[in-house]
């Protein structure tokens, strides 16, 4: 059965960047796609998801903290894995927007994200 994505428009979020939902829905519980968008110098929020999560970067330069690691330089082609529950944030260390797809399994929802801040 096909399924056409209807994204929904880019929303500014608490968590210091901007999200585009392209996929999240009830009839698919599996999966969960986002682009997120992070202006150049700011850092997100710190945070954990009680999901697993992929961050596939598309654009720019950025410095990905993942739980207690030193962090680690990223860029476009990079890919990102992200264990559920362990701490995150990410921060644009480039001159221009960073921009990266979100895959989360199971599928993202509020009630998943716990702000460590």
């Amino acid at each position: 059965m096909a399924t056409k994505a209807k994204p929904q428009e880019e929303l500014w979020t608490t968590e210091r960047c901007f999200i585009t939902e392209l996929l999240n829905s009830d009839d698919q519980p599996e999966v969960s796609l986002a682009r997120t968008r992070v202006e150049p110098g700011v850092t997100t929020q710190l945070h954990r998801l009680s999901v697993f999560e992929w961050y596939v970067i598309e654009a720019g330069h950025g410095l990905m903290r993942i739980g207690d690691e030193v962090p680690i330089a990223v860029s476009a082609g990079d890919t990102v894995a992200i264990p559920k529950n362990i701490a995150q944030q990410v921060t644009n260390s480039g001159q221009a927007d960073l921009v990266f797809l979100c895959v989360c399994t199971p599928k993202f929802s509020q009630k998943c994200y716990t702000s460590l801040e």
